[in-house]
């Protein structure tokens, strides 16, 4: 969810999520029909795959200058 919604939640939280999904593909919940689905705590309760997900960037001098490049302005 993180990477396609943009919420980046604990792993049991989402399993509301994956039980719609489910019901989507058995036909429970149809398209057009209005859906909730509660999700709660933070993905940083899964550190490692935060840390999988993410790439390392070079070093940046620490000048104002150096910043203003990587930024590209």
């Amino acid at each position: 969810m993180a990477e396609t919604e943009g919420v980046f939640v604990e792993p049991a939280s989402a399993a509301s999520v994956a039980g719609l999904l489910k019901a989507v593909e058995e036909g429970l919940v149809t398209r057009g029909e209005s859906v909730v689905c509660t999700v709660t705590g933070h993905g940083l309760k899964d550190p490692e795959r935060a840390i999988k997900q993410v790439a390392m960037s070079e070093p940046v001098a620490a000048t104002t200058e150096a910043v203003a490049r990587e930024l590209g302005l």
